[in-house]
């Protein structure tokens, strides 16, 4: 009752003190802290075996029932629809038996720095990849994989266009895990290294990619063209204007719709782990570009950019072939020159494109070009101006060229080969003993840039081309000094 003493209750045993007391019953003392939960397979990409979602089974079944369907059922509805259903029902149940044995044998995973894919049901095929020959890496989500939260990771390695790796239907986080796993093997680092930091670089605004897209001479004569036909079939009822109008606006579609789908929400950032691009409406994608995978690179100035004062960078990126070349050759879509010139020094370390001597030649053709201990740089174009950049150490071929005609003139044109791409650098119509010294040039600053045990794999262990320390990650021991860093202050011209 309130007002008498309360009884005590019994003792404790003996040896029973605080220290021994559930923590609630000793007054100051926390509780104690929840377990941790076990990790999850995936949050360990480099150990076990993984496989794609699981969706990828009905969507695959779903696809070959909609082919049967849209193929065969017109032919079979003669027959009756019972039959239509029965084959139908027999054809999800057959995709069901194969695609799920396939699902189960389809498994892949990391041996060290090794990729090891096994796929097939009826013909196994067991792939062990050795990351050093990693060329490029993507992460792509298309729209109905955005909507369930899956992913693609697409792998580029050395070896022509049969050489890419595709893994499929993976859930989002697992890809991105998967692909910092990847970059840092192909680094010379442990898989299970913290993902490398990221600097931004460059966000494309909307309105600036609109209206670039837009500013542009053949869209803005098919626009025109376009409205010319409309108007003249709805003032004169011509039928043939309708006609015409059909390949404009196809080519509308592919030379405006598509680049603007394409790069919305375009933004790009610098890492040790090399070049990060993310862009995408409907297909959003995450491009990695590792060091010194990048061959060579030209600034391209439409006529009517360049009142406004803006520019497209292109890349001839090692690893891409084919079609692949062309979808990933983009490295800024629009940015403003300077950004554009900040870049290409950025993806060539200790180099300056903007300030590299050119000797201008008028004749013919004008156009212009130089050297210096780092870059070819070669600029063409009157109504279309390129500006083409390519490492002495990554020349392949040089040519020294000059046809009949050019020959009775005294003229030549030197060829700077790089592998496959956009880039396609020459010197021009000079004069040939001009011609002759140029190229003695490039073959001996060539022969000097290049270090024979120097290659672009396992760029965070070893030095670059020039003898500096390659990037570290945070938790990675030895000296930092970035290939691909920070972004610098180096204005464009």
């Amino acid at each position: 009752m309130h007002g008498q003493p309360q009884q005590p209750g019994p003792p404790p045993p003996p040896g029973w003190g605080p220290a021994f007391l559930p923590p609630q019953q000793v007054r100051g003392t926390p509780p104690p802290p929840p377990p941790r939960p076990r990790p999850r397979p995936e949050d360990d990409v480099t150990t076990g075996v993984f496989r794609a979602h699981w969706l990828i089974i009905p969507f695959q079944v779903l696809a070959v029932t909609l082919v049967f369907a849209a193929l065969v059922g017109p032919i079979l509805t003669q027959f009756g629809f019972a039959w239509v259903l029965v084959l139908a029902v027999a054809v999800v149940f057959g995709s069901l038996a194969y695609a799920l044995p396939a699902w189960w044998y389809g498994s892949f995973g990391l041996r060290e720095d090794h990729l090891v894919v096994h796929s097939g049901l009826i013909r196994r095929s067991s792939r062990e990849i050795p990351l050093s020959r990693l060329q490029a890496v993507d992460v792509v989500q298309p729209l109905l994989m955005q909507v369930f939260g899956l992913a693609e990771l697409r792998i580029e390695l050395a070896g022509g266009d049969g050489s890419a790796i595709r893994l499929r239907c993976l859930r989002r986080k697992l890809a991105e895990k998967l692909r910092a796993a990847v970059l840092a093997h192909a680094a010379g680092l442990s898989g299970r290294s913290p993902e490398a930091p990221e600097w931004p670089f460059y966000r494309l605004p909307f309105l600036l990619l609109l209206g670039a897209l837009t500013f542009r001479v053949p869209v803005l004569l098919s626009f025109v063209l376009l409205l010319l036909l409309l108007t003249a079939f709805a003032v004169f009822l011509e039928p043939g204007a309708l006609g015409g109008a059909v390949p404009l606006v196809l080519g509308l579609l592919r030379y405006y719709w598509g680049p603007l789908a394409r790069y919305t929400d375009f933004y790009a950032s610098l890492s040790s782990d090399g070049l990060r691009l993310r862009y995408g409406m409907f297909q959003r994608r995450m491009q990695t570009v590792p060091p010194g995978r990048v061959q060579a690179v030209r600034v391209v100035e439409p006529l009517l950019w360049r009142a406004l004062g803006v520019a497209r960078v292109e890349a001839t990126v090692a690893g891409y072939a084919g079609a692949r070349q062309g979808d990933s050759a983009d490295l800024l879509p629009v940015a403003p020159r300077g950004r554009a010139f900040t870049l290409v020094n950025e993806v060539f370390p200790d180099s300056d494109a903007a300030v590299v001597p050119l000797v201008v030649n008028r004749r013919l053709l004008a156009n212009a070009a130089g050297v210096d201990e780092r870059l070819f740089v070669s600029v063409r174009g009157l109504f279309c101006r390129v500006t083409e950049i390519v490492p002495v150490e990554r020349m392949q071929t040089l040519r020294l060229s000059s046809g009949p005609f050019a020959q009775l003139r005294g003229r030549a044109t030197i060829d700077v080969d790089t592998p496959p791409g956009p880039v396609a650098a020459r010197a021009w119509d000079r004069e040939a003993g001009e011609a002759r010294r140029f190229l003695d040039a490039l073959v001996e600053r060539a022969r000097r840039a290049r270090v024979p045990s120097a290659g672009t794999e396992r760029w965070a262990t070893r030095s670059t081309m020039h003898g500096e320390s390659a990037p570290r990650r945070d938790g990675e021991e030895g000296p930092e000094s970035p290939t691909i860093g920070a972004p610098k202050d180096t204005p464009g011209t």
